[in-house]
């Protein structure tokens, strides 16, 4: 955000007089919360947040004790240009320091220990594979570059495997991407082309996973909970365990209008009338809808049902176009869905192994593997990751707290002969710990772990091919007081599966339906800045001279732009 439209709004004439019902207690509604207060200047008395579970923060989750274990079913990589986000957490006091902001304590974190891999892929149990480059051919940068410069309409529901090469999906760079990102071969090409532009400055420290920042704890205790209790101060109403199961919505003509909204509270049913003054911001769709849990001695049922997110915005596309299409991303779970699990370690010999692989003490309190190690050869395509000790804030000095994930639940193990899907704690860490290497000391080292598994049906559903108007807008056409937040409302050049993209969605609801004389800040325009543009050629080329570089060379011999190539 430039700063000359860093400004202080003008409190809404009658905002007074209007309630605000945020559906989903995940970032986008706590974010579209504190927007609402802080510059649409209302009474966080007169905001209620319905949450059909009994906790917030969504998919920005983190829990558990060292007895019983940690459970984290994701985590979240970050980065200097989320605009939204650092916007928000520019307000929101630390928990720790209240005197400072989250973004101060995230700042000064990450710029005193940067995030670098020293192991980013590994094959042969245990082996450094080498990740020095992006290892791709001509024809692969020739198919990247095509796809920068295509139209998303051109490209329409075609998917990476579609679009590519064969040979790109065994390169490093889609070794690095499918597992930082958490892509499917069959997921959305148009996705993939988003990611390249609006990270294309993350490229060239892309084999090492530099620029990318992680908090200090996990995400619920770093981002959830300190902007939660900002908004209990400020009186917010929360509704837990509150499901709504639909919405009235009077359409006449060109104008949309929220009437009342249907919900379910222990066990009964209940009618929340709505007035024209009222807004209505509805997180349409959940990845972690559905989730289940194992543990060490138990694999996590894949529950098929249609979940209450899900069937809710089914409901509400029903009444018009604009709405979106909710079935093509809840509609083959087997294509969105994969395993996640969550380690904790006491007292164990998995400290010794992260250290031999990545040279560093993991109860030092810095970044450990610095983001995540991925195994080439794994059938299932693990990675695991081990961030910054202690994980949560109770975490006691003898505990190590790691997450694990594969994108291939329904292939057969390796080690265990078992597809993962159908795997109990303790046979994943099990085949996760062969292709770490260490398969004469599994026995020993398991004893001294606790594995919870957690299976997510929709995890990757907003990666499923889509063209536009599968996604409604932010605040769909004609919207007199409704918005939709998330990751399945539509946002011009954004990334999905991102914080930002859910910030970003709650700061352009507020903005609109407020009618706030202050702009959301652009999406970081990297794909016109001539100078990450030539990085970026330079780093897929990997050392290798760029068509006409010669050329260029002499043109721009003794002028101010010599050092461009």
């Amino acid at each position: 955000m430039g700063n000359f439209q860093n400004i202080n709004t003008l409190k809404p004439e009658g905002i007074e007089n209007k309630k605000a019902y945020l559906i989903g207690g995940g970032v986008a509604s706590l974010a579209a919360a504190e927007y609402l207060i802080r510059d649409g200047h209302m009474d966080g008395k007169n905001i209620t947040i319905l949450e059909e579970t009994h906790i917030l923060g969504g998919a920005m989750d983190g829990c558990g004790n060292p007895k019983d274990g940690y459970i984290v079913r994701g985590g979240r990589e970050m980065e200097e240009h989320y605009e939204c986000c650092w916007d928000l957490y520019s307000k929101i006091p630390s928990l720790e320091n209240p005197n400072r902001t989250v973004l101060e304590d995230f700042r000064d974190l990450n710029l005193g220990d940067p995030n670098e891999s020293t192991c980013r892929l590994l094959h042969n149990c245990g082996e450094k594979a080498d990740f020095s480059s992006l290892g791709l051919s001509d024809i692969h940068v020739k198919q990247l570059t095509m796809l920068f410069l295509a139209k998303e309409e051109d490209l329409g529901a075609t998917t990476v495997e579609q679009y590519f090469h064969p040979s790109f999906l065994e390169t490093n760079m889609w070794w690095f991407w499918r597992s930082m990102f958490a892509f499917e071969n069959w997921h959305s090409v148009v996705e993939m082309k988003r990611y390249m532009q609006r990270f294309m400055h993350l490229l060239p420290g892309m084999n090492r996973l530099k620029g990318i920042m992680f908090p200090k704890y996990n995400q619920y205790d770093t981002m959830i909970l300190p902007l939660k209790n900002w908004l209990h101060s400020k009186n917010v109403v929360f509704d837990l365990n509150t499901q709504v199961t639909d919405l009235d919505i009077h359409i006449d003509k060109d104008k949309k209008t929220v009437t009342a909204i249907h919900l379910s509270r222990n066990g009964k049913d209940e009618i929340i009338h709505t007035t024209a003054d009222d807004l209505v911001f509805v997180t349409n769709g959940s990845m972690t809808e559905n989730s289940t849990l194992g543990n060490m001695h138990k694999a996590p049922e894949l529950n098929r049902e249609m979940g209450g997110c899900w069937s809710l915005w089914k409901n509400i596309a029903k009444k018009d176009p604009s709405f979106g299409k909710p079935e093509v991303f809840c509609g083959d779970i087997d294509k969105s869905k994969w395993e996640s699990f969550t380690i904790t370690c006491t007292d164990s010999k998995v400290a010794d192994l992260l250290k031999d692989l990545t040279g560093r003490d993991p109860y030092s309190g810095k970044c450990v593997t610095g983001g995540i190690i991925t195994i080439k050869d794994s059938s299932w395509l693990l990675s695991v990751t081990c961030n910054r000790q202690p994980h949560f804030v109770d975490q006691p000095k003898n505990v190590l707290v790691l997450w694990a994930y594969g994108l291939f639940a329904d292939n057969i193990g390796d080690f265990v002969k078992k597809r993962m899907c159908d795997c109990t704690g303790e046979e994943l860490v099990t085949e996760l710990l062969y292709h770490m290497g260490v398969k004469d000391d599994m026995e020993e080292i398991i004893k001294t772990l606790n594995v919870i598994p957690c299976m997510m049906p929709y995890i990757t559903s907003q990666f499923m091919p889509r063209v536009k108007g599968d996604r409604p807008d932010v605040v769909p056409t004609g919207s007199t007081n409704l918005a939709f937040l998330g990751q399945f409302a539509e946002i011009e050049d954004d990334c999905v599966f991102t914080v930002e993209y859910s910030i970003r969605s709650a700061m352009t609801a507020v903005y609109t339906l407020l009618n706030l004389d202050k702009k959301v800040p652009e999406v970081y325009p990297t794909k016109y800045d001539i100078r990450v543009l030539a990085a970026a050629a330079k780093t897929l080329y990997s050392g290798r001279p760029l068509p006409g570089e010669i050329v260029v060379r002499k043109l721009l011999k003794d002028t101010t732009l010599e050092d461009l190539i």
